[in-house]
């Protein structure tokens, strides 16, 4: 049974892509190598033994779409592929939408015409935007307060719209919260390109004494110690909801959401001590100004995705900062 993974050399499709291999799914990966390295999916097969059949190009080019369902029997789809940088995307939203919503319609059109209709989707907390109260739950009202939320809004919204033309189609959106972490070999691992958007890459980037000092973006949340918290969790449970959202596409009808979290928040300086408490390396810092749109707390309610997909974050902030950091010293460079 073959699983098309869109993205499956980046951060969280690499992870997918072993646990897929290890539970004995056949991986086909579709990756334009545009933020990611063709050296991932070598390091996958050192992990699991097992190879991905792997197509170089962009989900928007529809003939390599084409070519990829002719050449194997596709049973269903996991789509990751998109640009995700929130400040990038304020920066750039033409690019934006090109990006992840001309892919998004391109694969879907391919996958009606090879009758391929089993899809999980790669969505995201963003969607709740910033004035609901946490826990989130997925029943609350949707909204996006920059291009990157959007385009993941407007493509559920086309998802759900798809599902209601016909009903014959299985599609599971996965909203995720923070992921971080890295597989337990060291061997993958969350390389961002350039400077780190997102948090732990950065600190896990000043242990390896890349970068100077951590930044943090205000220290007047209302929050245990006024900086920001949010909702992490180990990127290994993540893949490992995607497993689970694989059965439940093969197994039922519709479009719904799901939300993968923990459940509850980590505050900024508590991840930052978190990880110098577990790997004894000091992470100094600086306060800096609040970043507009930041909300005080986000967390997931994840009880949703236990009752129904069978699934439940198991790794704790200790085990995620551990694992960065053994990611980070064996590849300070990154792929």
């Amino acid at each position: 049974m073959a699983i098309l993974v869109t993205g499956g050399a980046g951060f969280i499709g690499s992870h997918t892509c072993v646990e897929l291999l290890s539970t004995g799914y056949e991986v086909i990966v579709v990756d334009n190598l545009s933020n990611s390295s063709e050296e991932v999916l070598s390091r996958i097969e050192r992990i699991t033994g097992k190879n991905t059949r792997f197509y170089k190009g962009d989900v928007r080019d529809k003939e390599l779409l084409r070519t990829v369902f002719s050449e194997n029997t596709v049973e269903a789809v996991i789509h990751f592929a998109g640009f995700k940088a929130v400040g990038e995307s304020v920066q750039l939203p033409l690019m934006y939408y090109n990006n992840n919503l001309t892919s998004t319609l391109i694969l879907l059109e391919v996958m009606q015409e090879f009758d391929v209709k089993r899809l999980v989707f790669s969505s995201s907390a963003t969607v709740y935007g910033i004035h609901n109260p946490v826990p989130l739950t997925e029943d609350m009202p949707l909204s996006a307060s920059n291009p990157y939320g959007r385009s993941k809004l407007f493509i559920e919204e086309i998802l759900r719209d798809l599902y209601i033309s016909d009903e014959s189609w299985s599609i599971a959106l996965l909203r995720y919260f923070n992921p971080i972490g890295a597989h337990s070999s060291g061997l993958i691992g969350e390389s961002p390109k350039g400077v780190p958007n997102n948090l732990m890459p950065y600190i896990s980037q000043v242990a390896v004494g890349k970068l100077e000092k951590l930044n943090v973006f205000g220290n007047d949340y209302a929050t245990a110690d006024g900086t920001g918290s949010r909702d992490y969790i180990h990127i290994v449970d993540l893949a490992l909801g995607h497993l689970k959202a694989i059965k439940w596409v093969m197994a039922h009808r519709g479009c719904d959401a799901f939300n993968l979290g923990t459940g509850k928040g980590t505050t900024v300086l508590q991840l930052r001590d978190a990880f110098v408490n577990s790997t004894g390396v000091e992470i100094p810092y600086s306060y800096a100004s609040r970043r507009p749109g930041d909300a005080d707390e986000v967390y997931a309610c994840a009880d949703k995705a236990r009752d129904q997909l069978g699934w439940e974050a198991k790794y704790d902030i200790e085990a995620m900062c551990l694992d960065t950091w053994r990611w980070q010293k064996n590849n300070p460079d990154g792929f």
